[in-house]
């Protein structure tokens, strides 16, 4: 197989000598980064995250940082969430939009104690789109890509691996709080948060040339609970109702779609991005809805980021937007974007390539 050559506008991590240390296998583009996606044995790290403790290079989750006199109110406006109660030291899931109220990111704010905000964004140039929004409107705002790297241990006994390398007072952090940490003089950031629902923390490396340094003190210090390196898994992020921006939804696809409306606050400001176009969707009601998908058939076959068609009837009702074949269920599951129309439990089928599978429409999440 050929290989990619890293440059500058496709980073490497300052984990990525540790994670060929750790012998990973793959790499996938995100963010303008090579993101690490398998060490060559996935039930193991899915074991790993599901029974113990997984280490995870997500330096891709890029930060923007926007600090000045009218940073609070350009978070607010780029975010259709009510950011009026967060606090310093806390974060919150904000969905982004356009102006015609689709979707452009799903990231986690982080409010510091000097009046600096964090986005932690996934795979979108929201760099380029606040400065965008800050000079639209005239903002005194200072915005950049800090030099900001996360770490991820997750699972049941990513707390345990955590406390034995900062101390047990990270056990007293909520879910999105966080706290400044040092360790051996590494600057870093401390927050209960990933993406997964196993449990577990990131680790926010603030100096890009200790990467290495870090990862290795946190494996050594996780041995006695088994840890090992793995990635956001497919797998368990489909049976756990995670959402995927970019991979779930398309250039149309608003939040109410795609189950982030309790996420929406249609009473703010209308300077807001996106807020009077959500308004009149909500008002006009969704064409397409988010629900889970279980084929009938138990073969096993590729699936991740597919975009199946799905029919009913003969009559096309969307898409199956990832697969993967669940541990848990024993089958194959996926996330659907269908009519809204269609109802939970219709039989359905799916267009892969050359074959039709027999399927079922279901609640999300699977577990």
């Amino acid at each position: 197989m050929a290989e990619i050559g890293p440059n500058t506008r496709l980073r490497v991590s300052p984990f990525y000598e540790a994670t060929i240390q750790a012998g990973v296998t793959a790499f996938s583009p995100y963010n303008s980064m090579l993101m690490p996606v398998s060490y060559g044995a996935p039930d193991a790290e899915y074991d790993r995250l599901m029974n113990g403790v997984s280490q995870w290079d997500v330096s891709v989750e890029r930060q923007v940082e926007i600090k000045g006199p009218d940073a609070a109110h350009l978070v607010q406006l780029m975010s259709v969430r009510d950011l009026s109660t967060i606090d310093v030291g806390k974060g919150k899931y904000i969905p982004m939009c356009d102006h015609r109220g689709v979707l452009i990111n799903d990231p986690v704010v982080l409010k510091h104690e000097d009046g600096t905000f964090w986005l932690s964004i996934g795979d979108n140039n929201i760099l380029m789109w606040a400065r965008a929004i800050a000079a639209e409107r005239g903002l005194k705002v200072q915005i950049c890509e800090p030099d900001v790297s996360p770490m991820a241990v997750q699972g049941p006994k990513a707390e345990d691996v955590v406390a034995a390398v900062f101390g047990d007072w990270v056990r007293a952090l909520k879910y999105f709080w966080f706290a400044p940490a040092e360790l051996n003089g590494i600057p870093l950031i401390i927050q209960r948060s990933g993406y997964s629902k196993q449990g577990g923390f990131e680790i926010y490396l603030r100096d890009g040339s200790r990467g290495t340094e870090l990862w290795n003190i946190v494996k050594e210090a996780g041995q006695p609970w088994g840890i090992g390196p793995g990635n956001p898994n497919p797998i368990e992020r489909i049976e756990s109702g995670l959402l995927s921006y970019g991979g779930d939804t398309d250039d149309q696809t608003n939040p109410f779609e795609v189950r982030l409306g309790k996420y929406v606050d249609l009473d703010l400001d209308d300077d807001v991005v996106g807020i009077k176009a959500l308004r009149q969707i909500k008002a006009e009601g969704i064409k397409r809805q988010q629900l889970g998908i279980v084929l009938d058939n138990s073969e096993r076959h590729p699936g991740h980021a597919i975009w199946y068609d799905l029919l009913k009837d003969g009559q096309r009702i969307g898409h199956m937007t990832c697969g993967a074949w669940s541990r848990r269920a024993q089958t194959m599951i996926g996330f659907a974007l269908v009519d809204s129309k269609c109802r939970v439990g219709d039989a359905i089928d799916v267009k892969r390539g050359g074959y039709m599978d027999h399927a079922s429409l279901c609640e999300l999440p699977f577990f």
